[in-house]
């Protein structure tokens, strides 16, 4: 045989492998690993799925769901089928989750007639030259019973939004849509916003001292007085104590110093990722998923593609013993003193699936420093709080010293306390301390009966903080905690309210819009089990039965939709049209033409505009106040920057008044002067509510109120 014909011969043996990822980015980094013999191909998520046109869930069968090839996938299965064709062996390398699974089981069903290939599954938890070599080595079959569970989350899905979103056309307006979770979490949010109205602020008052030894000068908080805690409403309150104590003899009557053992937390999971990027680094919970999929589907290091951490979808905090040898042999090398005896172990909620491991880096010896100029900017920050705290969860405890002094003045007792580490341990290795954590303060050394001289007295007003809004943050956590959703929906169920315009974000903050507010109502009034957190819940814990083998899914399916279809049938009856909102007359005339103007929902929320349409197509925006400027006799409404559409409050006798305000009138009149309130906003104070009239000190002062007004006129300008 010829050198030639026996290389033909030896490439024809060669196995011919086709290996379908979901995305690009991951193909691209499992090809270089795999060699000759693989090709890696991605089949860009759902290829196959339910329609949007239609139910497609036959109702007497069972539920059966009537699955379709995708709108514009068609020429993605079909470079696919081609491919399965060529090759004697296809590799379904979709995620490992309920989404990747179901993915699996749709591209074997689409492909098994179009080659004689074997099918096999292969999953990994990480994309990593060993991982993806190991996985390859053990295929196995597709899980039905996670299929099912898709399935049944999909066709309940499907079934909640399509027969709740027709009530909506018919009753609120054409185009609403409603969602089984997504609904909950409008819920919460709508909930929490009305707190936020109802809270009526509460004035007191906090008291400061300075005291000094020698040159050394030290501010101390009254904490008690005549042996209560203390409890200052008022001005006054305040100045009855300084009175009483300001020539009285200062000692030190006691000094406590403690010390406290702080334990390094456990490795992220996806709500905890998002809960700490968000709050650390400012991300969306959408921006932290993004970005965490880039870290997982590779990067380049150097001439290497290396996936930097595991997978970014998980409810668990275990790690493998692979990831814990690694992690400890680091640690041995570069902190030895603050390696623990065992490996650190932390316990799984009784909620999680533990399909996967905590988020970690897939090797530790890539350090932040080591992929910083290989990384962008917000990469290289997820992925060093990433890095940080899974380093830090195996290592030793941390331990703070705290001394805290008592200051005795007459009555009065004034108090000043200082933390410092005294033993890093896992410190080491976070490089960025919250406030709180790094926050410190220099005491004097001092000895008990002391005497102290005492200077300025700092008395400060304050008003009760209200609830704050949700951020994506803390709606995530609350999510979490109460068994809504799972680690793939945390993200998409904020997206969709923000995409709908159910909700919208002011500083970071979640806030539900008049639309938002007005289909909650509807879906709490009419369906009130439907938005319940417990039964959202419950069924969250149903569909985990469903993966396990527990339950049927048609039942599962069953057992909610007959009560439900009979309840929507009922509602669709018997429910008052709230379409009548949408032009509802009003005393205002239009400045064009002069005919009536009628107050319509749009979907950016309520808006006036002539009922002479179409011949007029007038619209302005809903007055929110009447203007503060003595003797205009105009409204506030809300407009927008030429530039950048930022939103802004301006009279309507604009301009003729030049009165405008960055801040959004409420529907409330002060109750000291009478003028229209407003809410604002700042780190040190949250969300509060303040008199726009600039002579009036209704929780702020004065001052600060004529600054902001100067403020909104000098941007204006």
């Amino acid at each position: 045989m010829t050198e030639k014909k026996t290389a033909k011969k030896k490439k024809e043996s060669l196995k011919a492998t086709l290996v379908i990822v979901e995305s690009p980015a991951k193909a691209k980094t499992i090809e270089k690993y795999l060699g000759p013999g693989y090709t890696v191909k991605a089949s860009m998520g759902h290829l196959i799925d339910l329609p949007k046109s239609r139910l497609a869930i036959n109702i007497d069968d069972n539920f059966q769901p009537e699955y379709i090839t995708v709108r514009g996938r068609a020429k993605i299965l079909k470079e696919l089928q081609k491919d399965a064709k060529k090759s004697t062996e296809v590799l379904l390398a979709s995620d490992n989750d309920r989404e990747g699974e179901a993915i699996a089981w749709h591209l074997k069903n689409a492909l098994s007639g179009k080659t004689k290939a074997d099918i096999r599954r292969i999953v990994f938890n990480e994309i990593t030259p060993q991982a993806i070599a190991e996985s390859v080595k053990n295929p196995s079959d597709i899980d039905e019973f996670k299929v099912n569970a898709q399935k049944a989350r999909r066709v309940l899905d499907r079934l909640v939004g399509y027969n709740l979103s027709p009530l909506l056309w018919k009753k609120v307006k054409n185009g609403l849509s409603a969602g089984r979770v997504q609904s909950v979490a409008l819920r919460l949010i709508c909930d929490r916003e009305k707190e936020v109205e109802q809270f009526i602020p509460e004035e007191y008052w906090s008291l400061e001292a300075d005291f000094a030894k020698g040159k050394s000068l030290f501010t101390a908080q009254l904490v008690q007085y005549a042996e209560k805690k203390v409890e200052l409403k008022s001005e006054a309150d305040v100045r009855k104590i300084i009175d009483e104590i300001k020539n009285s003899e200062c000692t030190v009557s006691d000094i406590k110093v403690s010390e406290k053992t702080l334990k390094p937390k456990p490795p992220f999971t996806t709500s905890k990722l998002q809960q700490a990027a968000a709050n650390k680094l400012g991300f969306t919970s959408r921006k932290t998923m993004q970005i965490a999929q880039q870290l997982y589907e590779g990067v380049n290091i150097g001439s290497n593609r290396i996936g930097l951490i595991t997978y970014m979808r998980t409810d668990s905090v275990r790690i493998s013993q692979t990831a814990l040898d690694d992690v400890r042999s680091w640690i041995t090398e570069k902190f030895p003193k603050d390696l623990p005896d065992h490996a650190i172990e932390y316990s799984v909620g009784k909620k999680a699936q533990d399909a996967h491991e905590a988020i970690r880096p897939t090797y530790t010896s890539y350090t932040p420093e080591y992929v910083k100029e290989f990384l962008n900017r917000d990469q290289l920050r997820l992925y060093s709080i990433i890095w940080e705290r899974f380093v830090s969860s195996q290592m030793n405890n941390a331990k703070s010293k705290t001394t805290s002094l008592d200051i005795s003045a007459g009555s009065a007792l004034f108090r000043i306390s200082g933390s410092k580490i005294v033993d890093k341990g896992f410190y080491r290795v976070i490089k960025t301390l919250s406030s709180k954590e790094e926050s410190t303060k220099t005491l004097p050394s001092l000895t008990v009966g002391e005497k102290l001289n005492t200077g300025k007295f700092h008395p400060e007003q304050h008003f009760t903080q209200g609830p704050a809004r949700f951020t994506d943050a803390s709606i995530v956590k609350i999510l979490e905690e109460k068994g809504i959703g799972r680690p793939s929906t945390y993200a998409p169920i904020i997206s969709v309210l923000l995409d709908r315009y159910y909700v919208t974000r002011s500083n970071k903050q979640l806030v539900p819009t008049q639309l938002g507010r007005m289909i909650n109502d509807i879906l709490v009034e009419s369906f009130p089990a439907v938005v319940n957190e417990n039964f959202t819940a419950d069924m969250e814990t149903k569909l985990d039965d469903v993966e396990e083998n527990n339950i049927e899914w048609p039942k599962m399916i069953g057992s909610f939709f007959h009560p439900f279809k009979d309840r929507v049938e009922e509602v669709m009856a018997t429910l008052e049209s709230f379409k009548g909102l949408m032009d509802e007359p009003t005393d205002k005339v239009c400045e064009l033409c002069g005919k009536p103007m009628v107050k319509k929902l749009g979907r950016f929320g309520f808006f006036l505009a002539c009922s002479g349409f179409p011949a007029c197509h007038n619209t302005r925006s809903i007055p929110l106040a009447v203007c503060p400027r003595p003797g205009c006799g105009g409204e506030i409404v809300a407009r927008k920057t030429k530039g950048r559409g930022k939103e802004f409050y301006g009279c309507t006798n604009y301009p003729d008044c030049d009165f405008i305000s960055h801040f959004k009138p409420i529907n409330a009149d002060c109750p000291q002067c009478g003028q229209f309130m407003v809410e604002k906003y700042d780190k040190k104070h949250g969300t509060y509510k303040s008199c726009i009239n600039p002579e009036c000190n209704y929780l702020h002062t004065a001052e600060e109120a004529e600054a902001e007004v100067k403020s909104d006129e000098s941007s204006d300008d």
